[in-house]
């Protein structure tokens, strides 16, 4: 993250995080707050004077909880930005550093959800939901919006149908937040002006699992495994037809282990982008930049296979930046240099977790059209 910033030298760095103190949260939530602390004293953003650090660290509360981090960095070079006060109603303006952790919900400078538990019945309790926070660069007012939304349970599940039934959750989610929410925080809230917005975080997209299998697969012959006490499918396997019948995949419920991880890296997976359909539900209303990068997701956790994807699940997007089609006009004006727009991960050959963040670089011009106009660089991390 420190090169990124220091290669784009962005006014402004908005940093989404999910799963804020990892798995074993209860255990490992103190890391996060030490993480913290050397982020905003570190040299590499000594020039980021201000700084606004919302940390979702309240596990005890399973109602509330969303693990979601959402940290804010000003660089001392901006002068006029503002946050949003969403029980005032009005902008305040941002000075100095401060962290918000454990109970968000007594802040009103956000709005945090959590999605409704029947959306995804097969987890007992999840930790997925969204916080919203409104800027103001200038006279240019935007919402950022930190999600994470449900995975896939099982690949056994996912590729039974097509689309899966976990697309159609994630579908239903994602339009939650869009349209309804509950009664205080949606992005189409006729209670606030309609501004434009960036949605970024953990979508947990996925490949069409039975597109993408009848794709790799289409010339091996399946052999399905069942339980013997529940005669349930336990395992799927695809072999060769000769070649000693080698196998070229096989499929559990937390195993996707495919002959060739090479077909996900090369041209950085580009050709399987036709099997990323979950957004086109949503094309007239969300869009993104186009991507260039490998899927973001799942990596090795092993410090030493930084570019090793783990054989869990399906290589896959789940990491993205999407905006509205007013948000895209703020980005892609036509006077806009493409040579300033970046859309790519980070740490592309380092362990960076089983996710690879994904960032979007962009100058942001307020004031358009008018004499005092400016532009700033922003800079958003996933």
């Amino acid at each position: 993250i420190f090169h990124t910033v220091h290669t784009h030298k962005p006014h402004f760095v908005a940093l989404h995080c999910q799963e804020v103190g990892g798995k074993n949260y209860e255990e490992s939530m103190t890391h996060v707050d030490s993480f913290v602390k050397e982020l905003l004293s570190s040299d590499a953003m000594k020039e980021y004077n201000r700084a606004r650090v919302y940390l979702d660290e309240n596990y005890k509360s399973q109602e509330h909880f969303t693990a979601l981090g959402s940290c804010y960095f000003v660089h001392e070079s901006l002068k006029n930005i503002h946050q949003f006060d969403f029980k005032a109603k009005k902008f305040k303006k941002v000075a100095g550093k401060e962290i918000y952790s454990d109970t968000l919900e007594s802040t009103s400078m956000l709005e945090k959800e959590k999605f409704p538990q029947d959306y995804f019945p097969e987890c007992k309790w999840s930790r997925k939901g969204f916080i919203r926070t409104r800027w103001a660069l200038a006279d240019c007012a935007f919402d950022l919006v930190n999600i994470h939304l449900f995975h896939d349970a099982s690949n056994l599940v996912a590729w039974e149908n097509s689309p899966s039934v976990y697309s159609g959750t994630r579908q239903k989610a994602l339009g939650y937040v869009l349209d309804s929410g509950s009664n205080w925080t949606m992005i189409t809230d006729q209670r606030y002006d309609k501004v434009p917005y960036f949605l970024f975080g953990d979508f947990n997209f996925r490949l069409d699992s039975k597109q993408v299998i009848e794709s790799l697969c289409s010339t091996a012959i399946m052999q399905t495994v069942r339980a013997a006490d529940t005669n349930e499918v336990d395992k799927v396997i695809f072999r060769e037809s000769d070649n000693d019948r080698k196998v070229v995949l096989q499929i559990e419920k937390k195993l996707f282990n495919y002959i060739n991880q090479d077909v996900f890296r090369e041209n950085n997976g580009t050709l399987l982008l036709e099997f990323d359909k979950e957004l086109s539900v949503f094309k007239d209303r969300l869009c993104e930049l186009e991507i260039s990068f490998p899927p973001s997701y799942p990596y090795s956790e092993d410090c030493s296979q930084g570019k090793q994807y783990m054989n869990t699940r399906c290589p896959a997007w789940c990491d993205r930046i999407l905006m509205s089609t007013s948000a895209r006009d703020l980005v892609l004006k036509p006077e806009t240099d493409e040579k300033l727009l970046t859309y790519d991960n980070i740490g592309p050959n380092v362990c960076m977790g089983d996710h690879k963040p994904v960032f979007l670089s962009f100058r942001l011009t307020t004031g358009a059209g008018k004499p005092n106009a400016h532009k700033h660089k922003c800079c958003v991390v996933q």
